[in-house]
Parts: C-alpha cells; structure tokens; sequence
C-alpha cells in the first residue's frame, strides 16, 4: 500500500479510484485530515492532504508525526511525498526536481 502525503495542488482525491474516507487519531493527535482510501491503476494507495484539504494548515502547525503514523498504521509500506519550496542556492533553479538526502525533524 502507498501512502501519498500531497501539498498545495497535489492533493486531489480524484486521482484515487473507488474513493473512502476514515478519520483516524493517533498517539501525537490527529493528522492533517482524513485519510482517503482508494487505488491508482490497481495499487491500494492512502492519500493524505499535508495542509488539510481546505489549506487550513500552516507549514510550521503540520502534525507530522501524526501523519506518518497514521500511514503506518494503515499499513502503508512506502510514502511518496511532494512538496515545492524555494532553495537558498542559485544552482537549483524553478522547475528542477531534488530529492533530499538529509532529514531534519524539529
């Protein structure tokens, strides 16, 4: 099962087939939202919206940790995240795709 964690605009529930929400609670309180339970070409796949579905959540209020233990717990054995910010380096320009070798959880 994948879980899909979206950011502005990547978030789109009608990507899944055969759609269901579940509200979920976990240790480190609820997620961003409910969970939507679906599937892409066949794949069981969880999408979560990372600033709620209505964007009522600020970059810096994300639960995160609820989020990926809700994932887990529903059984989620990969998580496709996506997220666009801007970069303090002139040589990562608009458009350009990084993927993260460090992790910093605050």
């Amino acid at each position: 099962k994948i879980g899909i964690i979206g950011g502005t605009g990547l978030d789109d529930p009608d990507i899944l087939e055969g759609r269901t929400e579940k509200y979920v609670d976990t240790p480190y309180g609820k997620p961003s939202d409910a969970l939507i339970l679906g599937k892409i070409k066949n794949v069981d796949c969880v999408l979560l919206a990372r600033h709620g579905r209505h964007h009522t959540i600020m970059p810096s209020n994300v639960n995160y940790r609820a989020n990926i233990w809700a994932l887990k717990e529903e059984n989620c054995s990969h998580v496709l995240v996506t997220t666009a910010c801007g970069s303090l380096r002139e040589e990562i320009q608009p458009g350009d795709l990084v993927i993260i070798d460090q992790f910093i959880d605050r």
